[in-house]
């Protein structure tokens, strides 16, 4: 990536999210590719990631993640078109 590849837009994390924020951040270079690009973070790490990152309720942050795994999907998709 390149720094093109960002927009110049400031996100504010809202504070019930910041655990699930900082997991996909910490999941940043485990994301599975095909012949198409990125298919899905691979969940094989991701209880060792929440644990490290010192996740309390790891149902919901894994509802989170799921969500901003399929947003950012649809955003990198987007963009390859």
């Amino acid at each position: 990536m390149t720094p093109d590849d960002f927009d110049d837009v400031i996100i504010e994390i809202w504070p019930d999210v910041w655990p699930a924020f900082n997991v996909i951040r910490a999941m940043s270079t485990q994301w599975r590719t095909g012949m198409s690009g990125p298919t899905g973070l691979d969940y094989g790490c991701l209880s060792q990631v929440m644990d490290w990152v010192g996740v309390e309720s790891k149902a919901t942050v894994f509802d989170d993640i799921r969500h901003m795994e399929s947003v950012a999907l649809s955003v990198i998709h987007k963009r390859s078109k």
